[in-house]
């Protein structure tokens, strides 16, 4: 008789890791967008918040995050 308490999972240990795998990154790119600013409010700190690491590679970052994590579901478990 089989036990009522063996639930197979729909998705492979794979698809688990490339999941996780995605979620680090979209976290490492939203760090990647934080920060920027001065402790005086009447200063403009336009250099740091207008620099390439915030405006392009964080985005390109989440968006490879988001990738990762829709390819680790869509993939066929083995």
């Amino acid at each position: 008789m089989e036990n009522k308490n063996d639930q197979a999972f729909e998705l492979g240990k794979t698809n688990y890791m490339l999941i996780l795998a995605g979620v680090v990154v979209i976290g490492i790119g939203f760090i990647m967008m934080s920060g920027g600013g001065t402790d005086n409010p009447n200063e403009f700190a336009g250099e740091t918040l207008f620099n390439t690491q915030r405006l392009t590679l964080a985005p390109i970052t989440v968006l490879t995050g988001f990738v990762v994590v829709i390819f680790g579901i869509l993939k066929k478990p083995e």
